[in-house]
């Protein structure tokens, strides 16, 4: 924790008009002077009777957080920092004191609470100083001795692509069993990325890259915007300068315009709220610098209420929606803009209505409305939410009696279950490492009207296995919005997904579930499954679920054609009697390609031995035998007697299929034929089977039976070739 002074790239202020840097816009509060707070850190420990000069802000900020807080700990933290980093000195001059009240500062502001202070105060102490963890335990306590031990073991990570596997995942759980130790660490790196300027360009590039491949991801998903904003910025400075300052320059001159269309903007949603009696704060948030450049990029030319969203803050939940009611009658909305993320909560806390209004010139103005309190956990996310050791307040209880515990987030807690699940370090953290790079999320619907987050690109897949776990091992398909679909299928944020569970509790994945599994939670389980199955198949090949053809003499057998039509029914089979021909004593067979039975409109053709072969009028080999020449014979249906019938089913992939299917069929009286069984092509299977009947009556009965049978979604009757096909 040994980054160095003050950094020339961090984004400066803009003194005129709202803009100001991230970081700075949620208060008016000043930097911390390093110069002025070392020369403060230098005199030494105040007496005991008062909290030492160099923490006042540290002091002023919690108080303004936690009123009642009992302060005397933080004096005494102090005290022992600072005597044990006497004469320690940071590259850029100051004494090193300087940083972790610095970074106690930004924990302070956010809202952290006394214990986080503690410990951050005393965060560099056991690596670089002679203290020990047992002393800090012995005179601050388990909690603090905890959080200053995850930290040391965090600094010593090494975050780039060469990390040891193992010991970022020791280290990670460590954090993930009370993110108050993420917190400091990413305060820590906020202050280090402040004051890199004094370190080579290269080791600035190489600490920039790490914080933006894996710190700025931890701090979203920790819901820590305010960190996370400014970390942004700090990393776009000093990776693309020349971008940045274009950015910069779009900015000032923004600020220096004299019309500000989002301060008209908010005069009019200010007298909209005044006169509904919807007592309301409305703030103009100017974007940061790399959000300003993201939305120069998607829209090119930007025009004055670009470089702002408007906030509006009010006292209860419902209060939001009264605000968005009044805009949308008063103003032109822009519904495409409008999502609740109060209803349903993104996955890092965060909690808001999004909307837009647009003005009679045509700009857009995004409107954010969320409660103080939504506000507080949308900038400070877990370090808003307290002590997890102090007992809640019974509002805060969950119904069923169990606590809420705030410190656990979703994504936190997949996180600890996918290192227990994880079979080796390799894939923990290559799956981490993927989860980190998404930075956009989706909500579906469950049927029950339960939600699942899930990251951009999820699959069906994923869904099965955010909702059942392990259990998602027996998932054979899904139906979304209605409608059936693969477990490939890519699922989009709004959609309904229904997961169709089978009864076979001897269900197993397949490894091509691997392929279309985005969520660590899934990949991680169908991983550990195959690893403990080795020398099981992963999904039923062509030959395990084929059907065992009859003996070559049976007559049932389609014989090979040698004749210009598709193969017919052998001779043999008491069918001609279905079907009448108007060529006396002829037999009558019933073609093999497009297998006809009542009503079928049909037509029949001579073929050598004088037998008529009766083909669906729409058969492929009824156009290429007319053009042949071939004359057609008259055939009609007499009355019931047997008929044969070649039906294509499709189902998704699931073990003991063609077993339950083939018994279906046979309790309808269905004599297979034949079958074939392709192979499976996205968790699909298409299975054809030509089968006798005893009469041409069962086969709707028969079709139902077939689709009824689990995992089995269409059944229909093959369709005659194309011709040409």
């Amino acid at each position: 924790m040994n980054a160095e002074a003050v950094n020339p790239a961090t984004p400066g202020s803009v003194t005129s008009g709202h803009v100001t840097p991230a970081g700075s816009r949620r208060k008016a509060r000043p930097r911390l002077d390093l110069r002025r707070l070392g020369r403060a850190a230098l005199l030494g420990p105040a007496a005991r009777d008062r909290l030492p000069d160099a923490i006042g802000h540290v002091v002023d900020a919690h108080r303004a957080h936690h009123p009642d807080a009992d302060l005397e700990t933080l004096r005494r933290a102090y005290v022992l920092a600072e005597s044990s980093h006497r004469g320690q000195m940071r590259k850029s001059g100051e004494p090193y004191i300087t940083h972790p009240l610095a970074v106690t500062l930004i924990l302070a502001e956010l809202g952290a609470e006394t214990t986080t202070l503690t410990a951050s105060l005393l965060h560099d102490t056991v690596e670089d100083t002679d203290v020990t963890l047992d002393q800090v335990g012995e005179q601050f306590g388990e909690e603090v001795r905890y959080l200053v031990d995850g930290v040391t073991k965090l600094e010593k990570v090494d975050y780039g692509a060469a990390a040891e596997p193992e010991t970022f995942r020791k280290m990670l759980v460590a954090t993930g069993n009370d993110v108050r130790v993420m917190s400091i660490k990413l305060a820590d790196r906020l202050h280090n990325m402040r004051t890199l300027g004094v370190m080579r360009p290269e080791k600035q590039e190489r600490i920039a890259k790490v914080t933006r491949d894996v710190l700025i991801p931890l701090a979203e998903r920790l819901g820590v915007q305010a960190l996370k904003t400014e970390l942004e910025d700090l990393v776009f400075a000093i990776l693309h300068p020349e971008e940045y300052e274009h950015t910069r320059e779009l900015i000032v001159r923004n600020a220096a315009r004299a019309d500000d269309p989002l301060a008209e903007v908010a005069d009019d949603v200010r007298k909209v709220l005044r006169e509904s009696g919807i007592t309301a704060e409305v703030l103009i948030r100017p974007r940061h610098f790399v959000s300003v450049h993201r939305v120069s990029r998607k829209r090119g030319r930007l025009r004055g209420a670009d470089f702002g969203r408007l906030l509006v803050l009010v006292n209860e939940d419902a209060d939001c929606y009264g605000v968005l009611g009044e805009l949308h009658t008063c103003m032109t909305p822009v519904v495409s803009e409008f999502k609740d993320f109060i209803a349903v909560p993104k996955f890092n806390l965060y909690q808001s209505l999004h909307t837009a209004v647009a003005r009679e010139d045509g700009q857009v103005v995004e409107v954010l409305i969320r409660t103080h309190q939504m506000h507080k956990v949308a900038e400070a996310g877990v370090v808003a939410l307290g002590n997890p050791y102090a007992t809640p307040p019974e509002e805060q209880s969950a119904s069923d009696g169990e606590r809420v515990d705030p410190t656990r987030p979703g994504w936190l807690s997949r996180l600890l279950d996918w290192q227990r699940g994880a079979p080796d370090p390799d894939t923990f953290w290559s799956t981490l490492r993927e989860d980190l790079a998404q930075d956009r999320e989706i909500t579906v619907f469950r049927p029950d009207g339960g939600t699942l987050g899930l990251p951009e690109g999820a699959t069906c897949v994923d869904a099965a296995y955010a909702q059942y776990g392990e259990d998602a091992h027996a998932c054979i398909g899904a139906r979304v919005n209605g409608r059936l679909a693969t477990l490939s299928t890519v699922l989009k944020d709004g959609d309904t997904v229904q997961l169709l569970m089978g009864q076979d509790p001897a269900s197993e994945p397949s490894r091509e579930w691997l392929e279309h599994a985005h969520t660590p939670a899934a990949r991680i389980a169908i991983q550990r499954w195959l690893t403990a199955h080795p020398a099981q198949d992963d999904a039923p090949g062509p030959e395990a679920m084929a059907v065992p053809r009859p003996v070559p003499d049976d007559p049932a057998v389609p014989q090979a054609p040698d004749a210009p039509e598709a193969p017919e029914a052998a001779p043999g089979r008491p069918v001609a009697a279905q079907v009448l021909a108007d060529r006396a004593g002829a037999t009558v067979r019933l073609a093999g390609c497009c297998t006809p039975v009542p009503p079928d409109e049909v037509t029949g053709f001579a073929v050598r031995g004088g037998a008529v072969t009766v083909h669906r009028v729409e058969c492929a080999a009824v156009a290429r035998m007319k053009s042949a020449g071939r004359a057609e014979v008259g055939v009609r249906w007499g009355e019931g007697a047997e008929c044969r019938v070649t039906l294509v089913a499709e189902s998704f992939v699931r073990p003991h299929l063609l077993a339950d299917l083939t018994e279906a069929m046979a309790l309808e009286g269905a004599e297979i034929v034949s079958a074939t069984v392709e192979p499976p092509d996205r968790q699909q299977v298409r299975h054809t089977y030509t089968v006798q009947l005893p009469d041409a009556a069962h086969l709707p009965a028969l079709m139902r039976a077939m689709r009824n049978v689990a995992g089995v979604y269409d059944v229909t009757r093959a369709q005659p070739q194309t011709p040409g096909a």
